[in-house]
């Protein structure tokens, strides 16, 4: 998702919360985050989402290793350097979708949006 409003805490903490807000709430346990700065309201986002935010340490890539996958596949679509406000929402979105509808080994070569659709069909499936 763009962050049309910029990239400090203070203009990040909304839209990351209306994200994860977005997301069915058995799914939501928790938020694992790098060193950055746009977390410095990680707080507040805990207040309004109840999902406790975890961050790696300093130097242990391991404890990243999807971010560090994912970032390793956007390297095939947009360069380290990129100016990202170059891209419109529609760009990032196709993007985005391509990602999710890759399969995946860690998945048993199924997709992300395949495994995220299982697992919110169980929970309409124990609602009934």
């Amino acid at each position: 998702m763009a962050l049309p409003d910029g990239i400090k805490s203070h203009q990040v903490r909304p839209h990351l919360t209306h994200a994860a807000l977005s997301v069915p709430a058995h799914l939501r346990r928790s938020l694992t985050w790098d060193r950055g700065r746009e977390m410095a309201e990680h707080a507040l986002f805990t207040t309004d989402t109840a999902m406790p935010v975890y961050f790696c340490n300093r130097r242990s890539p391991w404890q990243r290793g999807t971010n560090e996958n994912t970032n390793g596949l956007l390297r095939q679509y947009l360069a380290k350097n990129r100016d990202l406000r170059e891209l419109s929402q529609s760009d990032l979105d196709a993007i985005a979708t391509e990602l999710n509808n890759r399969p995946r080994r860690v998945h048993d070569f199924r997709s992300s949006t395949e495994v995220y659709a299982d697992l919110c069909g169980q929970v309409d499936a124990l609602i009934v």
